[in-house]
């Protein structure tokens, strides 16, 4: 299956995990599907069919870095038939014609820059745009006072809430994606999982769980005290059942239990894990984006701990809660990468969850298929 990797900026911590507590700024995210490596026309299909007609959303100023003294800059956004329109207003800059203006794209990049007063200035400099562009069919031009610049979406179906991959953006955009299939967050550290789960819960409008407590709610003792007194393995049962519970339920953010009393942490336990998208909050000792990458992909490829299973891995440099968002988002770029790279995922999972989470994922077997039978799969 193909690989891939992106990079988002930062870094987490929890008090009580061993990880160290000083953050690096990196965070790695691997998944184990590509956007990049696969043809595009393959991957055109409706995921819009009932969505509103596009509207133009007036912006708040931006500031964007500039050779001159920082400027704000309003701008006017719309999504809507396989293109995208950025209005930016020029009127008070003072250019005298287009030979002022240079707008330079690429697929997933748009610097704008102009020369007023002999000063080239950085109207609007985007890293990252939500999604790839044929930056070869760019189109702008000066429409009185306002710069239009018209970009040419790959994926034509896929609404922009804005122009760049900002938190706001992902987490108005990728419900589209996710068509209301659950999240799990598992990694070492409970704690950790949790912030994350609930952050991007509240980003996207889903249900935050938390299985720690749940189960701490049920047995009026907390994990700890119950793991101690009747063993790691008794906690995993219990969340085991736990997750069986939730399976059925759509648009929740589930956080799991880190270390060894964590389902998760089971190659057997995963049975129940698979009807959501899984993401890996996984603490990284490499130095660089490429070392993380690689160390990412050797977790994957090697299996070595049951949370190689998880759909999407991101690597973190180390923790503090205050990177809590930026981690959070680094998840949901991930997550939008995988579901874009396969579009029959979100409708694979569901059929599994429909069929009742049998623990045939990925190769899903037809209805009646009993997991205890000796007969040989004739996967569907």
């Amino acid at each position: 299956m193909a690989t891939m990797s992106i990079a988002a900026a930062t870094t987490c911590c929890s008090p009580s995990s061993s990880i160290p507590s000083k953050p690096s700024w990196h965070i790695k995210s691997y998944s184990r599907a590509t956007r990049l490596a696969l043809p595009r026309p393959a991957w055109r299909r409706s995921l819009l069919a009932a969505s509103p007609p596009a509207s133009r959303l007036r912006l708040h100023p931006r500031t964007s870095a500039s050779a001159s003294p920082a400027t704000q800059y309003d701008y006017e956004f719309t999504d809507g038939n396989g293109e995208a329109e950025l209005r930016l207003d020029i009127g008070k800059l003072g250019i005298e014609s287009s030979r002022d203006v240079f707008v330079d794209v690429d697929d997933m990049s748009l610097l704008i820059r102009a020369k007023s007063d002999g000063t080239l200035r950085t109207l609007m400099n985007v890293t990252t745009l939500f999604d790839r562009v044929k930056s070869s069919e760019t189109i702008w031009f000066i429409d009185e006072d306002q710069l239009v610049v018209n970009l040419k979406k790959v994926e034509q179906e896929l609404k922009w809430p804005d122009i760049d991959e900002s938190w706001k953006s992902l987490t108005s955009g990728i419900t589209q994606l996710l068509t209301g299939i659950s999240i799990h967050i598992v990694g070492d550290s409970t704690d950790i999982n949790e912030l994350v789960a609930k952050e991007i819960a509240e980003g996207i409008g889903y249900l935050p769980v938390c299985t720690s407590e749940l189960l701490e709610s049920a047995t009026q003792k907390s994990i700890d005290t119950w793991a101690a007194s009747e063993g790691a393995d008794s906690v995993a049962d219990a969340e085991c059942v736990v997750l069986e519970s939730l399976s059925s339920h759509v648009r929740t953010v589930v956080a799991t239990l880190g270390g060894k009393q964590g389902a998760a942490s089971r190659f057997d336990r995963w049975q129940y894990l698979h009807s959501g998208f899984t993401v890996w909050l996984s603490v990284s000792d490499a130095g660089d984006e490429a070392s993380a990458k690689e160390e990412a992909r050797r977790s994957v490829s090697t299996g070595s701990v049951a949370y190689a299973k998880a759909d999407v891995v991101v690597k973190l440099g180390g923790w503090d809660p205050e990177y809590t968002r930026a981690v959070a988002q680094g998840c949901l770029v991930a997550l939008k990468q995988l579901t874009l790279a396969d579009k029959k995922l979100a409708g694979k999972k569901s059929l599994y969850i429909r069929l009742g989470c049998r623990g045939d994922w990925p190769n899903i077997e037809p209805p009646g298929w009993d997991p205890k039978s000796d007969a040989p799969p004739t996967n569907i």
